[in-house]
């Protein structure tokens, strides 16, 4: 039952991401720490120093008037949990340094906090996504708003995105 609760939750989830970006085109984020689909290394987690990993991004329209990034985990126990979740980023961003955060509005994580929060899952390996998305406009929102406030006010101006997925397992 509860996988197909999770399974229904994902979904739904992926099917509003899709309609953000219906036509959009796509963008770039990368790492030096890790590459698509491998491991986390545990510097970036609460098994180590929880620092946020270095990021790069490319391929932003040119009509792009914010960026939002959100580093999350779809495969918590109470389903999608995020992490770290930042907008109003200049489109001219192309690198976030290890540990920095980008110059925007932070939101409250779902650690209860305005900052990054790395993985650090109950049990199992979780895949995280660090999520970018390319906007045609700044986003109206107070400085600690939550994740669902940020999707109600991206929806209808994603003009591109792109996504970064690594997995991360704890250290027992």
């Amino acid at each position: 039952m509860q996988k197909a609760i999770i399974a229904g939750a994902s979904a739904i989830f992926l099917a509003a991401i899709a309609s953000f970006a219906a036509g959009g085109a796509k963008m770039k984020i990368t790492s030096s720490a890790f590459q698509q689909g491998a491991n986390i290394p545990s510097k970036f987690s609460c098994d180590g120093a929880n620092t946020s990993p270095p990021l790069e991004i490319g391929d932003v329209p040119s009509g792009a008037k914010s960026l939002v990034l959100i580093a999350d985990d779809p495969d918590a126990p109470s389903g999608l949990f995020t992490h770290w979740a930042v907008w109003n980023i200049s489109p001219q961003t192309s690198t976030i340094a290890e540990g920095s955060t980008p110059k925007g509005v932070q939101g409250t994580n779902d650690f209860g906090k305005s900052s990054y929060g790395g993985p650090c899952p109950p049990s199992g390996t979780h895949r995280y996504y660090f999520k970018i998305f390319a906007l045609d406009r700044e986003l109206d929102l107070p400085f600690g708003a939550k994740r669902g406030q940020i999707d109600a006010a991206m929806k209808g101006h994603v003009v591109a995105q792109g996504q970064l997925m690594g997995r991360y397992a704890r250290k027992k």
